[in-house]
């Protein structure tokens, strides 16, 4: 039996949503669209929605715009049926389906991921959990504590104590035997690195070696010490050496798969960071490509670094590759459509509108509020009074009429100049949100996008000594208290008169 999913929408939206859904057709579901009243769709708020929304009819499900704020579960409560958020653009509707119901999964993985912290022996024991505590959130499974040469490390046992109280899985990276023999005994789960001439360390503690060979050119030695911990049946895995470009990186891809086509059932391990940190190129690319040659060798684990300023997301990059070549292997497809995670300066759909559609949209604009969308053609900026576009934002301003207006001004600045970047990145903008960076994209902060609102009230209230009201507000959207839209009057800022800016 169909599901039936009710869409909820505002004005603007409602002839795009319809052509959107029409377009999917045929689709495993059955739809109905409510069009709430408000002008921008992003506007609704549960409240508001339980307002307008007497009951969900026959839905099964309730989609509501992917900007909608709130509990949503005030609607699940009211309405009896799950609700959820689409996509911030309703034309990303397919892909959310799945392009036609095909959920995409990115929980599973097989390669564990080994966060180094280089510089531990120069950090506090807070400081290694605090940093710990980071490589976590990344994704890493287990906390590298490196020991570098001629570096005293007094505290190593209270930094593998301190994070073994925090649940972490510990190694230790170091050429140093007594090191690692301190590590193995204070609790260390891995060791790194071994080679066949101190194995014997392995004997002496219960942490699981990683073996190397004696240099990297010498891949005998490492077969060597494989055998003698095969003998032994203890664990351990095995690292081949991935060497930086130009310095053999080619040839060490090589070493990799002949040891798995040698072994084809022990666990090896790769040190990326070689690549990564080496290279002054995006590591985004960087892993999708290391990620690919791993999963396909069915490489068990990798070393990752965080080192280069370049390479700072590099551990959260590792473990959005990992899933993501997880499941294009298990799939047998293509490593497309499962995540944007490494799409960090590109988009895949950077416009979403045609010059045409902006054309419509901007038609149909009844307020003095601009909505800025960018297409091929470059930053559309529009309201009731024009429509004008341009690539450089400083050509926009002097139609604007905001030079009167300092909060709104630095209000359109912002958003004008994301859009430019966005248009010369060929990237996704959506006004009022900030660009998505891929795995680099920091936490979003909701109050900051409306924060001008206020200072532009309290601008007006001073410069014109009244107390004004918030139907004054200026900026994208219109503030709509408890659904009493603002007439086009009431609004004193936006431009007055319809120009087109020469040369576009």
């Amino acid at each position: 039996m169909s599901e039936n999913i009710l869409f909820l929408t505002g004005k603007l939206a409602e002839k795009s949503l319809h052509k959107v859904l029409e377009d999917m057709q045929p689709t495993e579901f059955n739809y109905r669209i409510a069009q709430l009243g408000v002008s921008v769709a992003a506007l609704l708020t549960p409240q508001l929605i339980m307002r307008r929304l007497p009951d969900a009819g026959d839905a099964d499900r309730i989609i509501v715009p992917g900007l909608c704020k709130g509990d949503l579960g005030l609607l699940e409560e009211k309405y009896g049926v799950p609700v959820v958020r689409g996509p911030d653009d309703l034309k990303d509707l397919p892909q959310f389906f799945g392009r036609g119901g095909r959920e995409v999964d990115l929980s599973k993985f097989d390669v564990k991921i080994f966060a180094e912290i280089v510089e531990a022996p120069q950090l506090t024991v807070d400081g290694v959990v605090a940093r710990a505590q980071e490589f976590r959130r990344q994704g890493a499974d287990v906390i590298d504590l490196g020991c570098l040469p001629n570096t005293p490390f007094p505290h190593l046992k209270d930094a593998i104590d301190a994070l073994k109280q925090e649940g972490f899985k510990v190694s230790v990276d170091s050429l140093n035997t007594d090191d690692l023999l301190l590590a193995g005994k204070a609790g260390a789960d891995y060791l790194l690195s071994l080679t066949e001439k101190t194995l014997w360390i392995a004997d002496e503690v219960d942490a699981t070696p990683i073996l190397i060979p004696t240099t990297p050119t010498n891949p005998r030695s490492l077969y060597r010490a494989i055998e003698v911990m095969l003998k032994r049946g203890k664990p351990f895995i095995a690292d081949a050496i991935l060497d930086p470009i130009p310095f053999g990186f080619t040839d060490s891809i090589v070493r990799y798969q002949r040891l798995r086509k040698r072994y084809p059932e022990i666990d090896i391990m790769m040190g990326v960071g070689n690549l990564t940190e080496l290279t002054d190129a995006d590591t985004t690319g960087i892993n999708a490509i290391l990620f690919g040659i791993i999963t396909e060798l069915g490489i068990n684990a990798v070393l990752a670094t965080s080192v280069s300023s370049h390479a700072v997301y590099a551990v959260a990059e590792a473990d959005v590759a990992r899933r993501m070549m997880y499941a294009a292997r298990e799939e047998k497809r293509l490593p497309r459509d499962y995540s944007d995670g490494l799409l960090g300066l590109h988009d895949k759909r950077p416009f979403t509108y045609t010059p045409e559609e902006v054309q419509e949209l901007a038609s149909q604009i009844k307020d003095p509020s601009f909505r800025i969308i960018t297409s091929k053609h470059g930053m559309h900026i529009f309201n009731r009074d024009g429509l004008y576009c341009d690539t450089d934002p400083f050509r926009l301003y002097p139609y604007l009429n905001v030079d009167q207006d300092g909060s709104h001004a630095f209000y359109l600045g912002v958003e004008l100049a994301r859009a430019q970047i966005a248009w010369q990145l060929k990237k996704r903008y959506s006004q009022d949100e900030e660009l998505e960076w891929g795995c680099a994209t920091l936490a979003k902060n909701p109050g900051g996008r409306v924060g001008h609102r206020d200072a532009a009230l309290k601008e007006k209230r001073e410069r014109r000594g009244e107390q004004g009201s918030e139907s004054t507000a200026c900026g994208p959207r219109r503030i709509e208290e408890a659904m009493q839209e603002s007439t086009a009057d009431e609004v004193s800022c936006g431009p007055r008169r319809t120009r087109k800016v020469p040369g576009t």
